[in-house]
């Protein structure tokens, strides 16, 4: 597999991190882990992988305690700003498009608590969406995400060159994301419970009208450009 660049081929992120990553026999943290989907995978492929996830969404962190079927996961409600846990305990953190959503002025925080929390050679592994591709052009229209992204990457690239961390790599690829209808895609990235996307009925039909441009009769389906920053403590 071959990542040093965007390629046409679409990876699942899992198939990325399984891939750089020896993750058997290591003890993860999860920030920002949100309905859990990662930290399922994580945790049930492999072996004797413990985990902790972290969230800070109440409503979603209330539905992810009552997951009663993966015995290595613990979860806890924690920003990455302030991780209640002791120093040097984690192999690797993973941070799945969640470091763009941290504050401004807590990015720099934020990466300080990572360095703090992992052992020394450890791995923070850290997942953002580039700011580019049709489902940006219909996200940004309620929810322009660029300024945080590039804040954030700002952050990553400071904690680098002030040599808080090594820089193991930076790789990019494609993955993907499809949605039924337009009501599916409303459901799950309109009306999510961590932002309150309040739009006008006018903002509301053009949100539609764009997403409208990408369906097809099996449903809309969009390629999604990541950049992972792999920092070594």
């Amino acid at each position: 597999m071959n990542l040093s660049q965007l390629t046409d081929k679409i990876y699942n992120e899992s198939e990325v991190f399984e891939h750089i990553l020896s993750l058997n026999d290591k003890t993860i943290l999860e920030l920002g882990c949100g309905k859990a989907d990662f930290t399922r995978l994580i945790a049930t492929n492999g072996s004797n992988r413990k985990i902790t996830a972290t969230e800070v969404d109440k409503k979603q962190h209330s539905k992810n305690v009552l997951i009663d079927d993966l015995s290595n996961v613990t979860f806890m409600m924690a920003g990455s700003e302030d991780i209640p846990l002791d120093n040097e305990i984690f192999d690797i953190v993973f941070m799945f498009k969640s470091f763009h959503h941290v504050p401004e002025k807590e990015m720099k925080n934020a990466l300080n608590e990572v360095k703090r929390v992992l052992k020394r050679g450890g791995i923070a592994y850290i997942s953002e969406p580039i700011f580019d591709g049709d489902f940006n052009e219909v996200l940004r229209l309620f929810h322009d995400e660029q300024k945080v992204r590039d804040l954030a990457y700002s952050a990553i690239s400071s904690s680098i060159n002030n040599k808080d961390f090594i820089s193991v790599d930076e790789l990019f690829f494609n993955t993907s994301i499809s949605f039924k209808n337009f009501e599916e895609f409303e459901q799950k990235v309109m009306n999510v419970t961590h932002t309150d996307h309040k739009l006008t009925s006018e903002l509301y039909e053009s949100v539609k009208t764009q997403f409208l441009l990408n369906l097809e009769d099996d449903g809309a389906k969009f390629l999604i450009p990541i950049r992972v920053n792999l920092l070594q403590k």
